[in-house]
């Protein structure tokens, strides 16, 4: 279980590397947020198709899609689209450490809220609680930011909150839907789905006139969003819950918001202020108390990291 739990802890740091390249890229070229969202998609794409057939060759069965099967993985491939654009526009208007930390923190204990009304599931108290302590939580972020940066950074801020709103959608769809598909299929299926979603709306807002300003480094920073964080990242992630409890998953995985502000910190200098630390850490609590008593873990969906 220990192997399994460090290899879901390095996924979760690798995916905490995708908020910082990609605003290392929006301060460096020109390269619009939408566009960098597709072009994570498309370099995935290879490599998940490879993991599909390596995951059909080992289970001895063929996929057949049936229109029940196939209009859940189209909804999350909507999802997956509307948050990739969301949480990267987030990450160029505000920061990468801000940005994730409401985008990813908030979901999880809005999915236990919302699981009341949508699924039936009565919330307990102290799901209740953790939803107030997500709030405030919050709050101090955003006082934390208007503090560091002198400024109320309202529209990074609602797109972070977009972002988290998208992702709490893309998880309940994930958690209760009955597709029965296998890991890497959905995935591949769900990141096409979303590649061709965005594909009209970066070339009508005119998002890949930004590739002119890539230099090769620039390029091999694409490509790392879309295979190191990506596509690394969830084969460990899976890897590791083979061998690993989904409470102490879905625990492990709330490692990725504060590694993002960690390496923020470091190498982006981006700094939270004593605030805005209290209000993270309020923030994770509330995480890992609604992973631990709001229902069933969404740790196993497909996200695409952060």
């Amino acid at each position: 279980m220990i192997r399994g739990a460090l290899m879901i802890a390095l996924a979760a740091l690798l995916w905490a590397t995708t908020g910082i390249v990609a605003k290392s890229l929006f301060t460096g070229t020109e390269l619009q947020p939408l566009a960098l969202g597709f072009l994570r998609l498309v370099v995935a794409l290879p490599f998940f198709w490879l993991l599909m057939q390596r995951e059909r060759r080992r289970q001895g069965r063929t996929v057949r899609w049936r229109r029940g099967r196939l209009l859940p993985l189209a909804a999350l491939g909507l999802f997956q689209a509307f948050y990739q654009g969301s949480y990267l526009l987030a990450v160029d208007l505000t920061g990468a450490g801000i940005a994730t930390l409401i985008a990813l923190c908030l979901p999880p204990v809005l999915v236990a809220l919302l699981a009341a009304p949508l699924l039936g599931e009565k919330p307990g108290l102290l799901t209740v609680l953790a939803l107030f302590a997500a709030i405030a939580g919050t709050a101090m972020l955003v006082l934390s930011d208007m503090d560091t940066s002198g400024t109320l950074r309202l529209s990074g801020l609602l797109m972070a909150l977009l972002a988290a709103m998208v992702y709490t959608g893309f998880t309940l769809t994930s958690r209760y839907s009955s597709t029965d598909t296998p890991v890497f299929t959905t995935a591949f299926v769900c990141f096409l789905t979303a590649a061709l979603i965005l594909l009209p709306v970066v070339v009508l807002s005119g998002g890949f006139d930004g590739l002119r300003s890539l230099s090769l480094r620039h390029g091999l920073m694409v490509v790392y969003i879309g295979v190191v964080p990506t596509c690394i990242g969830y084969v460990l992630f899976f890897s590791g819950m083979k061998t690993t409890p989904a409470t102490l998953s879905s625990i492990i995985v709330t490692l990725e918001p504060l590694f993002v502000a960690l390496l923020a910190w470091l190498i982006l200098g981006e700094v939270l202020g004593p605030v805005g630390i209290a209000g993270a850490l309020i923030l994770t609590v509330a995480v890992v108390v609604a992973s631990r008593y709001g229902g069933p873990s969404a740790a196993g969906t497909v996200s695409g990291g952060d």
